[in-house]
């Protein structure tokens, strides 16, 4: 049975809905029988054009405009770096308090390397792990998990980048059987009235047990809430 995403916001010219990890974004990517745009589409009765991606196995706040001249607008911004994306992603190491790296990366799979910036900052650890808030300046193809990984604190749940020894470690112990990354916010500018929305969107699910489990749910809550 399809399923139906829930959504966060809507107007007359974009929508956000919340994706559910193992969900890619858009059936081009993959060849899979459910795609979040058309869940998305069967939820609001309309056409949706996707706006950016978020990787299959991550969660949280995807965007699609409703029409063709709106995903131009926001398109355009996203590409220009005018959107704000807050992540939330649990590590096997502890990156610094805070910092910022700035390593090239591919694009797409096997392409040239090219600028990639991420901001990041450290908001708690349980033994050797930690829940850090990510901050991507451009959006490159995994950009995250590369450049936590590029920090020496893969992602927990990452079977490209990560570690699988503590992949299993979670999955068993926790019940984490999927990337621990979750976009909690998503802000751009309306593009009919120039307003910027602001969507937030807590952890929910294994990802949200795990974090209360290891004492950091508090503060990846406190996160979400936090204005930006």
């Amino acid at each position: 049975m399809p399923f139906s995403p829930t959504i966060l916001h809507q107007d007359d010219d974009c929508v956000v809905a919340d994706k559910p990890p193992g969900v890619i974004v858009h059936r081009g990517w993959a060849n899979d029988e459910e795609d979040l745009m058309r869940a998305v589409r069967n939820v609001v009765g309309r056409h949706v054009h996707p706006l950016h991606r978020l990787d299959r196995g991550a969660s949280g706040a995807v965007a699609f405009a409703l029409h063709p001249d709106a995903a131009r607008i926001v398109g355009a911004a996203f590409a220009e770096g005018r959107v704000e994306k807050h992540y939330l992603a649990l590590t096997r190491g502890h990156p610094p308090e805070h910092g910022v790296v700035d390593h090239a990366i591919p694009n797409e799979p096997d392409g040239p390397r090219v600028s990639a910036v991420t901001n990041f900052a450290r908001l708690g650890v349980a033994g050797r792990y930690a829940l850090v808030k990510a901050v991507p300046r451009t959006g490159r193809l995994h950009q995250i998990r590369r450049h936590m990984k590029h920090l020496a604190c893969p992602l927990i749940g990452d079977v490209r980048y990560g570690k699988g020894e503590h992949n299993r470690l979670f999955r068993d112990v926790h019940g984490l059987n999927r990337l621990a990354l979750h976009a909690t916010l998503l802000a751009f500018d309306h593009p009919t009235t120039g307003k910027r929305i602001v969507v937030r969107v807590p952890v929910s699910g294994a990802f949200r047990s795990c974090l209360a489990t290891l004492g950091l749910l508090e503060a990846a809550d406190a996160e979400c809430a936090r204005a930006i």
